[in-house]
């Protein structure tokens, strides 16, 4: 079975996601420079579970230029106003979930050029947002020797909720790249830790640093590893595991969080 798109394209038809779940902005607060804490609350978010840390959730936004939110459905394929027109839909890890207060955190990095980037930089108290969620997660394996964590500034806090995770006796190394020395942020205590902290590459692309971070770490047998981050680059350090070091997929987990198309197309990953 298939559904169609705009312009009559067709796709494989998909479970629905969760549902939407309307609410609010209740506070913003800057967190560095390069990112911003955005606290949503509302009586949907009641019910709410996300216990696997680095999952994911769909933050829904009004469109450009427009302040009412419209629930988009659901045609099997992909979400669709109803004029047909695709919905600003982008995805975050979800960083803290409060059941009590009926809140849910969203850490999401400025940056120029991105829909998700302006609206939290500029969004006030009762701004209306829907969420949807939560995706997979990532449930770190106790009994691992070591783990080896990467990322780009999209991906702190899944690694920050994934070092609240991994149990204190672990050892883990991170590597992180970031834009601007501005973005480096405390990440949560753990005894075993070493944080590296890598320049983007002058010039380069989008993941250049990480990918020679990673490339240049020593992996030990029994390593569990976790990177997300562009998607282009992180393509590349999957070449670098499975092909060149020939480290099983069951040992890694590597996502593409964003592509680099001039636009926040996605800062999490992907939602079922």
């Amino acid at each position: 079975m298939t559904a169609s798109g705009p312009a009559g394209r067709q796709g494989p038809v998909r479970r629905p996601p969760p549902p939407f779940r309307r609410v609010t902005v209740r506070r913003t607060e800057s967190l560095s420079p390069r990112m911003v804490r955005v606290t949503l609350g509302g009586s949907e978010l009641d019910g709410l579970v996300v216990d696997e840390p680095g999952a994911s959730v769909r933050l829904l936004l009004p469109s450009p230029g427009k302040g009412e939110l419209i629930i988009p459905e659901w045609n099997g394929n992909e979400f669709l106003l109803p004029d047909g027109i695709r919905p600003v839909i982008r995805i975050f890890t979800p960083r803290r979930v409060d059941p009590v207060n009926l809140e849910l955190d969203l850490d999401i990095v400025l940056h120029e050029g991105g829909i998700a980037s302006a609206w939290a930089e500029s969004a006030t108290a009762g701004a209306p947002a829907a969420i949807s969620g939560p995706g997979r997660g990532y449930v770190p394996d106790e009994e691992a020797e070591s783990f080896l964590l990467g990322g780009d500034e999209s991906a702190i806090p899944a690694i920050s909720q994934l070092l609240e995770a991994i149990p204190q006796r672990t050892p883990v190394v991170v590597h992180i790249e970031i834009v601007d020395p501005d973005a480096r942020l405390a990440l949560p205590d753990h005894p075993k830790v070493s944080v590296s902290w890598h320049p983007a590459v002058t010039g380069g692309r989008p993941g250049d640093a990480l990918v020679a971070a990673i490339e240049g770490t020593g992996i030990a047998p029994g390593t569990r590893i976790w990177v997300a981050g562009e998607a282009a680059a992180v393509h590349r350090i999957r070449r670098n595991l499975f092909e060149q070091r020939g480290i099983s997929r069951s040992q890694a987990t590597v996502r593409g969080y964003w592509k680099h198309t001039g636009d926040d197309a996605g800062l999490a990953p992907p939602a079922p």
